[in-house]
């Protein structure tokens, strides 16, 4: 396989004006009957695959959900490595982030990295930094991978912890400021933001400048995507990798779930466009 570079692919899919991002959580349970197989292995891959076919040419990335997979033990873990092959063969230009949310010591970090991009050979991850940036190391070394750092996450028990005061300045603002100042040393750091709560992404927008944004809670969790956007974007009308999941992987339960797939997708697609229409970028 040729060397990928999750900024650079990312960055093309942006400068075709895309910012959708399509999340894989493959709830065996929803699983259409049209999508099931003789195993739980190729069950996962059979829908997941039904999914990117139908919407690659409409995402900047596609986000598989660890859990999803791993749940289903040595059978999951092999669709979950059988479904990144998959997108990379199907949709070589688009991005694979996997939703892990890793973060441990320093040497357990080693062996995630590993694990993340060598064996299952994923973009980008998800981490979590309450342990501190130093663990954090094996994810920031690898530059050609993004590492997407929790800062503001899109459940309604955020606030408990992510919103403490630690001195003079909220606990989320210190995550945003550190990662734009501290870890992004080889430019390959990010964020992600609920997109429930609008305002807080508008201020951590002003602490990272134009670092990509990962976007959660759009769809079943409501977020405003239209304030979203207009909070949300960079300085090139851009930044941000705008997820959602359930509302379009289980658009319907049906022999067309597919089609309904995509059909969903284009309509957040639509509604990203005209939302940068409605609030371009200001110089």
């Amino acid at each position: 396989m040729q060397p990928r570079n999750f900024r650079e692919l990312l960055g093309a899919q942006w400068d075709e004006g895309k910012m959708l991002c399509v999340g894989l959580d493959p709830d065996v349970e929803k699983i259409p009957a049209a999508a099931r197989k003789n195993s739980i292995r190729e069950t996962l891959v059979s829908f997941s695959a039904g999914i990117v076919d139908a919407t690659h040419d409409l995402v900047c990335a596609f986000k598989p959900n660890a859990a999803f997979f791993e749940a289903y033990g040595v059978d999951g873990w092999a669709a979950l490595k059988e479904v990144i092959a998959y997108m990379h063969e199907h949709a070589p230009g688009v991005p694979v982030i996997l939703d892990a949310k890793r973060g441990d010591i320093k040497s357990t970090n080693e062996m995630y990295a590993k694990s993340v991009f060598d064996d299952l050979q994923a973009d980008a991850v998800t981490v979590q930094p309450y342990m501190g940036g130093e663990p954090l190391a094996p994810f920031f070394a690898r530059k050609d991978k993004g590492i997407i750092v929790l800062c503001h996450t899109s459940n309604p028990g955020a606030l408990e912890l992510q919103e403490l005061e630690v001195g003079s300045e909220l606990l989320y603002k210190i995550v945003a400021r550190r990662a734009a100042r501290e870890w992004n040393g080889a430019g390959n750091c990010a964020v992600m933001v609920g997109a429930t709560y609008p305002e807080q992404l508008g201020e951590v927008r002003a602490i990272v400048g134009d670092m990509p944004i990962l976007i959660a809670g759009v769809g079943a969790q409501n977020g405003d995507l239209e304030k979203t956007i207009r909070l949300g974007k960079d300085s090139n009308d851009a930044g941000l990798i705008v997820n959602a999941a359930r509302s379009i992987i289980f658009a319907s339960s049906g022999a067309d779930y597919a089609e309904a797939a995509r059909k969903k997708a284009q309509e957040y697609d639509g509604a990203i466009r005209s939302a940068l229409i409605e609030s371009p970028a200001t110089v």
